[in-house]
């Protein structure tokens, strides 16, 4: 009888185990998930570097006046276009009117002075010559009628100088450009500390931005040239965007780099500039720019293959029926979108290209 229980209970656990080896295999079977996958091969990329920028006019020129007086009229309005030697204000500067009388009543009374002493000096020289008076005298009236022209000279400076002064009460632009805001109004009183407005001529705007040290030198070690100077020309155009997210249509050129590091911000600064024949940009608006480059025998590859792990990125390499777990160098492409790979990966080799959250280290799988 206890035979009989021993074979009977042997049967049974030959049975659990024959059972349990197929439930191992079907769950292996189970694990072996299709996945989507993509060959990888050489390709061109085009990465950007965006950087805030501060756009300014080619010529912003602050306009002052150049006497002391109360503003008498005001012939723009701020968003004005203005054109070189166009009137911006009036100044109405007693000091300077006054100084004009003066200067033409000193004409008045220097001319008279001339004129006498030239009737001096005519009416003795004749007397002179025939030894009636002696030549001192008559030297004397010259003398006196030379200081006499000298004195009008002065005088006609100074009339000179009063005129030029007058007409500073005029104040006009320096150059085209667009009137910027004004902060004082008809009847207020200025001097020359005093910035009535702002022309700015957008003809052509600069956008300066900056570079950390670090970056700088990454920039500079990426783009062809020997000198700073070739590696500026070599440099493609860039792409401003607006402040509201829309692209600028006109193409930039960057044209020149700071030749120093800033000590307080440690950054270099960089000016580029894009023409403005519609005035569509403003001096003082911001924006951003928009460097291209491009990297040659790149892999790119979706984001949603990777995944990251502390500082770095992985993805899942298939190797046979199986994954492994490999890290790539990897640089974020402008959409947002796709890695360009630069290291860690080679041709011709395939990845997981989706659904890597699902998946571990030496996890087999069915290639889709």
């Amino acid at each position: 009888m206890k035979f009989k229980k021993i074979v009977f209970g042997a049967t049974a656990l030959m049975v659990m185990v024959s059972c349990g080896n197929k439930q191992a295999n079907m769950g292996q079977q189970a694990e072996a998930t299709e996945y989507p996958t993509m060959v990888l091969s050489k390709e061109e990329a085009t990465l950007e570097s965006v950087y805030p920028v501060t756009i300014k006019g080619a010529e912003d020129i602050e306009i002052r006046p150049r006497i002391d007086g109360f503003i008498d009229a005001i012939y723009v309005d701020e968003g004005s276009v203005v054109r070189k030697g166009q009137a911006l204000f009036r100044i109405n500067s007693p000091q300077a009117e006054q100084a004009l009388k003066s200067a033409k009543a000193a004409i008045t009374s220097s001319q008279a002075s001339v004129n006498t002493a030239k009737l001096n000096v005519d009416r003795i020289r004749p007397l002179a010559d025939k030894g009636i008076v002696s030549k001192v005298q008559l030297d004397t009236y010259e003398n006196a009628y030379q200081t006499a022209l000298a004195s009008m000279a002065q005088a006609q400076a100074s009339l000179e100088n009063a005129q030029a002064t007058m007409s500073w009460t005029n104040v006009t632009s320096p150059v085209d450009g667009v009137v910027g805001t004004i902060p004082f109004r008809q009847g207020s009183l200025v001097n020359s500390t005093n910035a009535l407005t702002t022309v700015a001529n957008t003809g052509n705007v600069f956008a300066y931005f900056s570079l950390n040290e670090k970056d700088l030198m990454a920039f500079l070690g990426n783009t062809e040239g020997k000198t700073q100077v070739e590696k500026i020309k070599n440099l493609p155009p860039v792409t401003l965007v607006l402040a509201d997210g829309t692209i600028y249509p006109e193409k930039g050129k960057i044209e020149t780099i700071s030749g120093v590091i800033s000590v307080s911000t440690g950054s270099a600064n960089f000016r580029a500039e894009f023409p403005n024949s519609h005035g569509l940009l403003r001096s003082g608006s911001s924006g951003k720019i928009s460097i291209p480059r491009t990297l040659k025998d790149v892999f790119v590859i979706p984001q949603k293959a990777t995944f990251a792990q502390q500082d770095k990125i992985l993805v899942y390499k298939v190797q046979g029926d199986s994954v492994v777990q490999t890290i790539i160098s990897a640089i974020g492409m402008p959409e947002g979108k796709n890695y360009a790979v630069t290291a860690g990966l080679n041709e011709g080799e395939r990845i997981v290209s989706d659904n890597v959250a699902t998946l571990r280290n030496n996890m087999k799988i069915k290639v889709k």
